[in-house]
């Protein structure tokens, strides 16, 4: 439902499941300063607007939906206002009186990371472990009474997973918190300072599984009997075609797609290095995606999810396509950007092309320049795997395969 079809407040659960996102994050008012946070992703939360004791708008983050009910935050809503009619300044209370909480510090510290624009991919992975791993933890402790011990359970209970990676984030990030609070002067001490010295130590660096050219034909033809759903199966065949990252391909939106000029352009702010990135579509692709947008042309997202819970496909989805064909463990969605990158080397392309379509980054003007320099270049070279992944998948013989393989343009 788009939020212009709205009629009255305060909003029904109907209407709060069903609001859909847009280009843009919004603010849906639901009544009496209340408001739900839509996002580009889909995800919504509450939000409180109101005037701090010094004069000052602010916002307060009541949870997210549908979690926190439409009833349950106006109740909450209703119990702030009440406080704020006394005086009281709520936006680090606990439920211990007025000392200031880890969660309020963390809410204020995520909704900066929102502000100044951070990626929608970042920010999501922010919200989903400050919910997951450490709110639960010390999110009510106020902020002075959290020990060393508290910060180190937080990482420890991360690395139990074998999350590592993740949990070099989240050391970083509750530092963050702490450092902002102190210097609100909220509290005195960061007792995360030191987690990095009793880090556990990560295990060696692992390949995403990827395959070789010889193992290509095999996987082609079983990917083409894919029992996947269509919108499934477009999404994974983009992500080979392309050489794209999965998270670029499941947040794709129509917008971004230009079939008169075959190109796809994504803006900064959804790119891992932070620029705008041009990705040239062969003629697979764009029929391909023709043939999606009968689907779902009429909504912004290329690759929907299934309900209102799941609005893009789910991170494990084009993995569990390529795992459903009997490749589990022999290929992810990721891998293939090191499949294409090996390939695409291995037939006599240029490396800056092959760099500069695996958006990795290159330092200075010349970055920038190169991307649009490269472009018609780059065309040719994604056109012409395109055409050699279909040569495999239909078994050409082995000479036609080989002229096909030389028709390289530098």
């Amino acid at each position: 439902m788009k939020r212009s079809q709205i009629k009255r407040r305060p909003l029904a659960d109907t209407v709060l499941a069903s609001l859909e996102p847009e280009e843009k994050a919004y603010r849906e008012l639901d009544g009496l300063g209340l408001y739900l946070r839509v996002k580009p992703n889909g995800s919504k939360s509450w939000e409180l607007r109101y005037k701090r004791p010094n004069g000052k708008w602010s916002w307060k983050g009541l949870g997210g939906f549908p979690t926190v009910s439409g009833k349950a935050a106006r109740r909450t809503a209703e119990d702030l206002r009440r406080q704020l009619s006394d005086g009281i300044d709520i936006a680090n209370m606990s439920e211990q009186g007025d000392l200031p909480t880890f969660r309020a510090s963390a809410e204020s510290w995520y909704q900066r990371k929102l502000d100044v624009g951070r990626s929608e991919g970042t920010t999501s992975q922010m919200r989903r472990y400050l919910d997951g791993d450490i709110l639960p933890r010390i999110g009510d402790t106020p902020l002075a009474n959290i020990t060393r011990a508290d910060c180190t359970a937080v990482q420890r209970g991360i690395e139990a997973r074998g999350a590592h990676n993740i949990a070099e984030k989240v050391r970083s990030w509750v530092n963050q918190i702490f450092s902002e609070a102190i210097a609100e002067g909220l509290c005195e001490l960061n007792p995360a300072s030191e987690l990095r010295h009793i880090a556990a130590k990560a295990p060696d660096t692992v390949h995403y599984p990827h395959l070789l050219e010889v193992e290509l034909p095999a996987f082609l033809v079983a990917m083409s009997a894919s029992r996947s759903r269509p919108i499934t199966q477009a999404a994974v065949w983009m992500a080979l075609r392309t050489a794209s990252r999965p998270g670029m391909v499941r947040f794709a939106e129509w917008p971004e797609i230009s079939f008169e000029d075959g190109l796809w352009v994504l803006n900064a702010d959804k790119m891992k290095m932070r620029r705008d990135h041009v990705v040239p579509l062969s003629t697979q692709t764009l029929d391909s995606l023709k043939e999606v947008r009968l689907q779902t042309g009429r909504q912004r997202l290329v690759f929907p999810g299934q309900g209102p819970k799941n609005p893009v496909l789910s991170e494990n989805t084009i993995n569990q396509a390529i795992a459903g064909v009997g490749y589990k463990g022999k290929l992810v969605g990721h891998g293939a950007r090191h499949t294409a990158s090996t390939l695409l080397r291995e037939h006599g392309w240029n490396k800056d092309l092959v760099e500069a379509q695996l958006a990795h980054k290159e330092g200075g003007i010349a970055g920038v320049y190169n991307q649009a320099q490269y472009i018609e270049r780059r065309r040719r070279m994604m056109q012409w795997y395109s055409d050699y992944l279909d040569a495999l998948r239909l078994g050409i013989n082995e000479e036609q395969t080989l002229l096909l393989a030389n028709k390289v343009e530098n």
